[in-house]
């Protein structure tokens, strides 16, 4: 059975949307929660894809999330052993940083609607033509400045980016394709979570949208299940049991 390894920062983000078409897929997933205390996985050989979702924190701020180290290693990890990798959010601005682009604590809330246009280097990509012309949630602290030579594959209305693709088997997301409305209303009651101060409005966006969310995220998976195989079991590492009679 295909088996996805999948990094949550908070009770409040989760796979959300994206759960739904996993499951449906029967594609399994294994949350790992370093914000509880819990170990990642040491190596990528009992999964077929990494997913690292959204945080709380920057990630420049190593105090807030003193697992920064083992997930940019993580990351590594999954890559080099030719695994897919989706980050979205704080994922998504690791990736950016693990392929050199310089990071920063702000803005502190880079959360916004706004519809999604795909680039020059998107065309032809399956994920870029599913989020062209859709409205889309922007949502993650914190910002990254893209090396030279990391084109974006979608960007926003001003020209920001919001999907990158550094490799065949590698996705970046700034906006938000697993948020529910009850995600966000979860957000907002977290303890110790500043959310920006609009949030009002962007969980309104959010309700008002719903519908057009739900089927731009149905559309988003078929395209990423496509562009990164993800239907496609890879070899796991045997598990060996030792039966020790006396």
């Amino acid at each position: 059975m295909k088996q996805f390894a999948v990094v949550q920062h908070t009770y409040a983000e989760f796979l959300g949307l994206i759960e739904t078409q996993l499951e449906k897929r029967d594609i399994g997933f294994v949350y790992f929660r370093p914000f509880v205390g819990q170990e990642l996985p040491g190596s990528a050989g009992q999964f077929d894809a990494l997913f690292i979702l959204g945080a709380k924190s920057p990630p420049t701020d190593h105090e807030a999330a003193p697992w920064h180290d083992d997930e940019m290693k993580l990351i590594g990890v999954f890559r080099e052993a030719g695994r897919p990798f989706v980050g979205i959010g704080y994922g998504a601005l690791l990736l950016a940083e693990y392929e050199g682009a310089r990071v920063s604590a702000e803005p502190l809330h880079n959360a916004y609607w706004t519809v999604a246009h795909k680039t020059p280097a998107g065309a032809g990509d399956a994920v870029a033509e599913a989020l062209d012309g859709k409205p889309v949630l922007v949502m993650a602290n914190g910002g990254a400045s893209l090396p030279q030579g990391l084109a974006p594959l979608v960007v926003d209305e001003e020209g920001r980016w919001l999907v990158i693709r550094p490799d065949p088997l590698a996705y970046g997301f700034l906006c938000r394709p697993e948020l529910k409305p009850g995600m966000i209303e979860d957000m907002i009651m977290e303890a110790h979570r500043d959310t920006p101060a609009d949030i009002g409005v962007l969980l309104e966006g959010a309700r008002r949208h719903w519908q057009a969310t739900q089927a731009a995220t149905d559309q988003l998976i078929v395209a990423l299940v496509k562009e990164l195989d993800l239907m496609t079991e890879r070899r796991k590492m045997p598990v060996f049991r030792l039966n020790i009679s006396e």
